[in-house]
C-alpha cells in the first residue's frame, strides 16, 4: 500500500512531441478508440495472460485519491467459476427484465438488443471482476481510509478498456444488478465491492454491432 504521507520526489518521466507529431498523434488514437465497441458476441480464443498483466499495469497508472489505489481485479478464467458466474448474472438479470426494470429503460435498451440470457460470460477466455476497496487494511487490522473510491476504480477502469482495446481485444461492460454474488463467488473481503464484470476476448468471427452513432463533439463539449 503506498499512503499519501510518503516523502520524497523524483523527477517526472515525460516526453514531449512537436506539434504536428502531437496532433498526429492525437488524432490517431482518437481514429483507434472510435471503433471501439460494446461486443457482445465473443470467440472462445485464448488469450495470453501476459497481455492481460500488461493491460491490468495500465489500468494501475490511474490516479487515485491520495494515492490509495483502491481497485482489484480478480481475472476469471476458469470455466467452472465463469459458469457460476453466468447463472448468477443470468438469474438477477431475468428478474431485472421480467419485474425490475420500468418501461422507460426496456425501451432504452430494445435498439441494442440485450436480454438476460448472458452466453458470453463463459464463451469468453476471460472475465475481470472490477472490485473497488471503500477502505484498506494494515496487517495489524487497522482501517484505512480511502477517497475518492468510486471516481478513481472509474478512471482505472475505463484505462483498463483502452489498454485492451488497443491490443486488439473486444470488451463488454457488464453490471448485473445487484452484483452482491461476485463478493460470494469470487471470495473477496468486506472492504471490497463490485463495480464491474469486464468480458475480454477476440471478437466472434461474425460478431456485429448495434448501428448507432456518437454523439459530436460538439455536443459533449463546451469551450470556454
Amino acid at each position: 500500500m503506498h499512503h499519501a504521507m510518503e516523502t520524497g520526489f523524483v523527477p517526472l518521466d515525460t516526453r514531449e512531441y512537436p506539434p504536428d507529431q502531437m496532433a498526429a498523434r492525437a488524432a490517431e488514437f482518437a481514429a483507434e478508440m472510435a471503433r471501439r465497441r460494446s461486443v457482445r458476441h465473443f470467440s472462445d480464443r485464448p488469450v495470453p495472460r501476459p497481455v492481460i498483466e500488461d493491460c491490468l499495469r495500465a489500468a494501475a497508472s490511474a490516479p487515485s485519491g491520495a494515492n490509495m489505489q483502491p481497485w482489484r481485479f480478480v481475472v476469471v478464467s476458469d470455466p467452472a467459476v465463469k459458469r457460476q458466474i453466468r447463472e448468477a448474472a443470468e438469474a438477477e438479470e431475468r428478474a431485472f427484465y421480467e419485474r425490475r426494470a420500468g418501461e422507460e429503460w426496456l425501451d432504452a435498451l430494445a435498439p441494442l438488443g440485450t436480454d438476460w440470457q448472458k452466453p458470453f460470460l463463459e464463451t469468453a477466455p476471460y472475465l475481470i471482476a472490477i472490485f473497488a476497496q471503500s477502505y484498506g487494511l494494515e496487517p495489524d487490522g487497522r482501517k484505512i481510509k480511502h477517497y475518492y473510491v468510486q471516481e478513481s476504480v472509474g478512471i482505472a477502469t475505463g484505462l483498463l478498456i483502452a489498454a485492451l482495446h488497443h491490443t486488439g481485444l473486444a470488451t463488454l461492460t457488464h453490471t448485473p444488478s445487484p452484483m452482491a454474488f461476485l463478493s460470494e463467488i469470487l471470495a473477496r473481503p468486506a472492504n471490497e465491492r463490485p463495480f464491474l464484470l469486464l468480458v475480454v476476448g477476440y471478437p466472434a468471427p461474425d460478431a456485429h454491432v448495434p448501428d448507432i452513432r456518437r454523439k459530436e463533439l460538439s455536443d459533449i463539449s463546451t469551450f470556454v
